[in-house]
């Protein structure tokens, strides 16, 4: 890479619009906040192993849940969640699980039951800080952070919303180290198979 690579980036000439940012191709890995893009790095392999594996086991329990009488639940990896329209606010949680809707229906955070964000090194920040923050204003209710190691998954740390301050509360991190598969009973009842959750 040159030195004067910096040199080369040009700033974004006005914030994107609702129309805009709908003209851009699916496949970029850019999420928008305040109207500005924001490049995401690609994820390694074990990110997206997990990722996948996690909407796995949340769709299984989706399912159990919903035949005892839960709401219409599916579960996406990297969909577009749409925080405020203006100025333009776009999330693309790793794995995200909300109440069905029309394909032509855009994902807010009503919709949207669990977010869940899997950390890697030139991401801790943003799903540690920022991230957390955004969900919380927007009012989305359940929060997941999943650290990973050499292996797989290895702790789900656990948020709830305050209403009353629009902020998350930590409600609990499962570790892989201790053993077992920790039952659940928040968003969703489910069992946390470890084994499911590794590279």
């Amino acid at each position: 890479m040159p030195d004067d690579w910096f040199r080369t980036l040009s700033s974004q000439p006005h914030p994107l619009t609702v129309e805009e940012y709908a003209l851009l191709p699916d496949d970029l890995l850019i999420e928008v906040v305040d109207g500005y893009v924001v490049h995401r790095p690609a994820n390694g392999r074990r990110h997206q192993t997990v990722a996948r594996r996690l909407a796995d086991l949340l769709e299984k329990h989706a399912r159990e849940a919903m035949a005892r009488g839960y709401g219409c639940l599916t579960v996406a990896n990297a969909a577009d969640v749409r925080l405020r329209d203006v100025p333009l606010h776009v999330r693309r949680p790793d794995v995200v699980l909300f109440r069905c809707l029309d394909d032509d229906h855009v994902l807010r955070p009503d919709d949207v039951v669990l977010a869940v964000e899997i950390v890697e090194a030139g991401t801790e920040t943003t799903d540690t800080c920022g991230k957390p923050s955004e969900y919380g204003r927007a009012g989305i209710l359940y929060y997941w952070i999943v650290r990973l190691d050499r292996t797989g998954a290895s702790a789900v740390e656990r948020y709830h919303l305050d209403q009353a301050t629009m902020t998350y509360k930590h409600i609990g991190t499962l570790m892989r180290d201790a053993g077992g598969a920790p039952e659940i009973g928040m968003p969703i009842p489910m069992i946390i198979d470890w084994p499911e959750l590794q590279d």
